[in-house]
C-alpha cells in the first residue's frame, strides 16, 4: 500500500526503493503546481474584490472633461460694460427721483396745525420722522437750509466748501407724502395765550407785507441759541463768531485779509506779528477744532505760498477754565494740550477776557489777577450759547410760571414747556440736564416726532398721551473733536461695555471723519464732502480772498 510517508512503491504492489533523482523531480513539479494554484487564487480574489468596489462603493472613473474655452477679451469687456451700464441706470433712477419727486397730497384742513420754529438739528430730526398726514405742518426759519454744524470749522479754512455741508429744507419737506409749508422768516414773538406766533421777513428783499401772525394748535420751538459774549465790551464789534455759515465766510475772508495785509510792502515787523497773531477764545469743541483747522491751513498753505511772512504766524487759544475740552475724559484733555504744545499753539488757561479793542484785547489771569494786553489780527469768539431775543421775551412774560433759567426754556421730561399748554421745545434753546450738542437735539427731535404721532392717534381714541409715551431718555454715543495735524480725540460709548472707550491720534482722526461723513443726511452732502477732502489732499486749500 502506497502512502505519502513511504519512499517506496511498486506497480505490482511490492515495495521498492525510488531513485533519488526521480524523487527530487517529483517534489519540484509538486511545488510549482502549488505556487501556480496559489497565484491563480490570489488573482481571482483580487478581481472579485475589485469588482465589488467597482459596483458597490466607487463610481467608475470618468474621462476628464475638456476645459471650456476662456472668453475673449472683447467678451469680457462687454460683460463689464453691461455691469457698469446697469449701475449707472440704478444711480440715474435714484437721481431722477431726487430731482423729480412725486406729487404731494394736500393737507387735511380738519387736522390740527403744527407750527415748527427752526431748521436745526432738533427740528430736522422731528420733521424727518413726523407723520405729516396727521397735521397741517408749517415750518418757520430765517434760513431755508439745514447746516451740519460739526464741520463748520473746516469751512473757515477752505477744507470744505460751504455748500457741501448745507441741505436745502425742501430736500426734507418735498418728499413727505403730505405737503409741509415753509416760510422763510424770523420769529419775533410767541403768544401762548392766543396761540399765535409773530414772524418777520428778515431777508434783504421785502414785499408789501413783512410782518404777520401765524396761528397754531401745537407749537414746537427749536430756534437754537446765539453766541455768548458775557457782556464783555467790544466782542460784537471786533470779534468773529462761529455759529452760522455766514460766520465761516467772514472768518475765511478776514483770515486772508490779515495775511495779504501782512505781506504788503514795507509793513513794519511789529505790525506783521500783530496781523499774523490769530486768537481763539473758548476751549470747547468749536474753539479747539477751529484752532486745529487754522494750524493746518497756516502750516500747509501759508508756509508754502507766503514764505517771507510765515515765521511770524502765531495761534493762541484762551480758556477761562484750567483745561480745554471739559466734557472729554482726562486722558483726552491731556493729549490735546500736549498736542497743542507740539504744534506751537499757545494755550492760555485760567485766563479771562476783560475787554476787546480793535487791535488788542485785555486779558486777566484768574489765579494771580494780573492783566495784560494781547495784540491780535483776527479774533474768533467761541465761548458758548445764550438765548435768542424771542426766547428772552417769552421767558420774561412767563417768569411767574417757572421760566427763570438763564440757559433757556424750562421743559419737563416730555419736552413740554413749563406753564405753556401745547408747546414743546428742544435743542439749544432749552435748559436741561444735557449738554447743548447736536447729538442731544437730534435725539430729542426723534423722540418728539414719536410723541406727536402718538398724540394724533390717541386723540381719536381719547387716551392720554402720557400713558403711551415714555419720558425722554438721552443715550450718549460719542464725543469727538479734531485738534489739527491729522489728530483727533474720541470718547465712545459702546452698548456692550460699561466704561467709555477713549482713543486719540491718527486713528481717532479717521474715525472722526468717517463718523461725520456717515451722519450727513443726504447722499449729495456725503459726495460733496468726500470730494472736498479728496480735492484738498490732491491740490491743497484755496487761498483766494473772497
Amino acid at each position: 500500500m502506497l502512502t505519502h510517508a513511504s519512499p517506496y512503491c511498486s506497480s505490482a504492489g511490492r515495495p521498492f526503493r525510488a531513485d533519488p533523482k526521480t524523487m527530487s523531480l517529483v517534489a519540484l513539479v509538486a511545488s510549482t503546481t502549488r505556487a501556480r494554484a496559489a497565484t491563480a487564487a490570489a488573482s481571482r480574489t483580487a478581481l472579485i474584490r475589485r469588482g465589488v468596489r467597482m459596483y458597490t462603493t466607487e463610481a467608475p472613473v470618468q474621462p476628464a472633461a475638456a476645459e471650456a474655452p476662456r472668453p475673449s477679451k472683447w467678451a469680457r469687456r462687454l460683460k463689464w460694460t453691461a455691469y457698469a451700464a446697469g449701475a449707472v441706470a440704478v444711480v440715474g433712477g435714484v437721481l431722477a427721483y431726487r430731482h423729480h419727486p412725486m406729487p404731494q397730497q394736500e393737507p387735511d384742513p380738519t387736522k390740527k396745525t403744527l407750527l415748527v420754529l427752526g431748521t436745526g438739528w432738533g427740528a430736522i430730526s422731528l420733521l424727518r420722522r413726523l407723520d405729516t398726514s396727521e397735521y397741517n405742518t408749517i415750518v418757520v426759519s430765517p434760513t431755508n437750509f439745514f447746516l451740519f454744524t460739526p464741520l463748520l470749522p473746516s469751512v473757515t479754512t477752505g477744507s470744505l466748501e460751504s455748500r457741501s455741508i448745507i441741505t436745502p429744507i425742501k430736500y426734507f419737506l418735498r418728499f413727505k407724502p403730505f405737503g409741509i409749508k415753509f416760510v422763510e422768516a424770523e420769529s419775533t414773538q410767541i403768544d401762548p395765550a392766543s396761540k399765535t406766533v409773530e414772524i418777520l421777513d428778515s431777508g434783504e428783499v421785502h414785499g408789501a407785507i413783512t410782518k404777520t401772525r401765524l396761528p397754531y394748535d401745537y407749537l414746537v420751538i427749536g430756534v437754537g441759541a446765539e453766541s455768548q459774549t458775557f457782556g464783555i465790551k467790544g466782542v460784537r464789534e471786533f470779534g468773529l463768531f462761529l455759529k452760522e455759515i455766514r460766520d465761516a465766510r467772514k472768518i475765511r475772508t478776514r483770515l486772508m485779509d490779515c495775511i495779504e495785509t501782512a505781506a504788503f510792502p514795507g509793513q513794519p515787523d511789529d505790525e506783521i506779528r500783530r496781523l499774523l497773531h490769530m486768537v481763539v477764545v473758548g476751549g470747547g469743541p468749536t474753539g479747539v477744532e477751529y484752532a486745529g483747522e487754522l494750524h493746518d491751513f497756516l502750516r500747509g498753505e501759508v508756509d508754502k505760498w507766503y514764505p517771507e511772512i510765515a515765521p511770524h504766524l502765531k495761534i493762541t487759544l484762551i480758556e477761562a477754565l484750567p483745561h480745554v475740552l471739559p466734557m472729554f475724559s482726562r486722558e483726552m484733555i491731556e493729549y490735546t494740550e500736549k498736542s497743542f504744545a507740539d504744534m506751537n499753539i499757545d494755550l492760555l488757561a485760567n485766563t479771562a477776557v476783560q475787554e476787546v479793542r480793535a487791535k488788542e484785547l485785555v486779558v486777566k489771569d484768574t489765579k494771580s489777577g494780573a492783566t495784560r494786553e494781547v495784540p491780535y489780527g483776527m479774533l474768533v469768539w467761541a465761548t458758548g450759547n445764550t438765548m435768542r431775543p424771542v426766547i428772552k421775551d417769552l421767558q420774561a412774560r412767563f417768569a411767574d410760571k417757572g421760566q427763570s433759567n438763564r440757559r433757556g426754556l424750562v421743559v419737563d421730561e416730555y419736552l413740554r414747556v413749563a406753564g405753556m399748554p401745547d408747546v414743546w421745545a428742544l435743542g439749544d434753546c432749552t435748559a436741561t440736564a444735557f449738554a447743548p450738542t447736536a447729538q442731544v437735539a437730534a435725539q430729542q427731535g426723534t423722540y418728539l416726532a414719536r410723541q406727536l404721532n402718538d398724540l394724533a392717534r390717541t386723540n381719536r381714541t381719547g387716551n392720554d398721551i402720557l400713558a403711551t409715551c415714555p419720558p425722554f431718555d438721552y443715550k450718549h454715543r460719542a464725543t469727538l473733536a479734531y485738534i489739527g495735524d491729522e489728530r483727533g480725540v474720541s470718547d465712545v460709548s459702546l452698548p456692550f461695555w460699561s466704561n467709555m472707550v477713549s482713543f486719540a491720534g491718527y486713528q481717532s482722526y479717521l474715525f472722526w471723519r468717517s463718523a461725520y461723513l456717515s451722519n450727513l443726511y443726504t447722499l449729495r452732502n456725503r459726495a460733496l464732502v468726500a470730494f472736498d477732502w479728496t480735492k484738498e489732499k490732491l491740490f491743497g486749500r484755496d487761498i483766494s480772498r473772497e
